[in-house]
């Protein structure tokens, strides 16, 4: 009973005061709308950004990589033996650039239950020749289906039939920036030459862009077999076994464990995207302290107009006291009245929230560096609006806290002694 009688002495304060009610409830309802709108907006951003590099990049990369011998001849010498010995001008082991048991390690890897799939690749450095100049380029021999289904292969061909470079023979698709460099149209016919001298015609199937202008200049995508050909190598012929994971996480450790077990070079995407990771977090870091800024200047907001409603309110305070309400009841009165604020402001910041995300979303975004990116990057994740709720719900109970403490140790005599 005496719960309601609070609740209904609450709702009769806020409606005598109710144009600062409504600023109060304003202000909360702009933090709230702001703090989702801004993390909804930057977390997009910041999962756009990654995704043109992470897309792309497998979460292990098995190969060989060419590097100086571990062990010289020297070392094998009896003589020096127990000598300390300096070697200068080191040159790299004459070791195979292709993967050793290429399929016995592919098969292995697609039992691994933590392996979502394996793409196998083909790296060439070739020159792309027009007339008498030759433009440096690398091409990525590549399994169709699997770079399509593992890397969103197809969502990077702007133009011309992502399938036409396994069922067209000798095909190539080119980055666009190369394309451009070589005015080269869809059905036209390029002629590469390896590092190796050979000179293979290939026809453009296909424009590749990925959003990354200087990979775009210089990288083309062909069939593993079209490339195997290119460099006249056997069909076992792999340079690379791009591995996606399940859970990602896992990357490092397995990555140490996959290169002692095939003794092969591996490198896990922690290592070879540190960058963005790290950018990633900074923005977030910096999105959440603006965002939990607003809702502060929003609960002092509350924290003032309760302080001054107490001042005006001393008779009734001393009414309530003196009628038998304790300090605790008239403390639970404007915790309510704070509370109140609190949770209309919330619920109407996050519909407004929401709907701000969703206009943004819809807002045209059209650049040459992003041919997939069609409006602005919008994250609907749940976890922004329960943040929100929480916070909104903790920053009005401490702003109404303080005032309704000083509220309950108002004494009711020298109020109405005074008066």
């Amino acid at each position: 009973m005496k719960v309601k009688l609070i609740i209904e002495i609450a709702r009769s304060l806020l409606l005598a005061r109710w144009k600062q009610t409504l600023v109060a409830a304003v202000g909360v309802t702009f933090g709230i709308t702001m703090f989702i709108t801004l993390l909804s907006f930057m977390t997009g951003l910041n999962e756009m950004l990654d995704g043109l590099v992470l897309n792309r990049t497998p979460h292990i990369k098995l190969y060989n990589e060419i590097k100086p011998s571990a062990q010289q001849p020297l070392d094998l010498t009896e003589q020096f033996k127990s000598a300390y010995t300096i070697i200068e001008s080191v040159k790299p082991g004459g070791s195979r650039v292709e993967l050793y048991n290429s399929n016995a390690i592919l098969q292995a890897l697609k039992k691994d239950k933590r392996v979502l799939g394996v793409a196998p690749k083909i790296t060439a450095q070739v020159f792309y020749n027009i007339g008498s100049i030759d433009i440096t380029g690398v091409i990525n021999g590549v399994d169709v289906d699997a770079e399509t289904k593992l890397f969103f292969f197809k969502d990077y061909v702007t133009s011309g039939q992502y399938f036409d470079l396994k069922n067209v023979p000798n095909s190539i698709i080119l980055g666009k920036g190369a394309a451009d460099k070589m005015l080269a149209k869809i059905g036209d016919v390029v002629q590469v030459t390896t590092a190796q001298g050979n000179r293979v015609p290939l026809k453009v199937v296909g424009y590749f862009q990925s959003g990354l202008a200087d990979l775009d200049k210089v990288q083309s995508y062909c069939s593993i077999a079209t490339t195997q050909k290119l460099l006249g190598k056997p069909n076992s012929y792999i340079t690379d076994l791009q591995v996606k994971l399940h859970d990602m996480t896992l990357a490092p450790t397995m990555s140490i464990e996959y290169a002692k077990l095939f003794n092969v070079d591996t490198e896990d995407i922690q290592t070879a995207n540190a960058q963005f990771e790290t950018g990633t977090k900074v923005r977030t870091l910096i999105s959440y302290a603006v965002g939990i800024t607003l809702l502060i200047v929003a609960g002092f907001g509350i924290y003032n107009i309760l302080n001054m409603m107490i001042y005006e309110k001393m008779d009734t305070i001393a009414i309530l006291k003196a009628t038998g309400f304790s300090g605790n009841d008239v403390k639970g009165v404007f915790i309510s009245i704070a509370l109140s604020i609190g949770i209309a402001g919330g619920l109407a910041g996050l519909f407004f929230g929401l709907g701000l995300s969703a206009t943004i979303d819809q807002i045209p975004f059209n650049t040459a560096a992003l041919p997939t990116i069609k409006t602005y990057p919008v994250s609907y994740n749940p976890k922004f609006y329960v943040i929100a709720s929480v916070f909104s719900v903790v920053t009005t109970y401490l702003a109404g806290y303080f005032p309704a403490r000083k509220a309950s140790k108002i004494d009711p005599v020298i109020i109405i002694r005074g008066k």
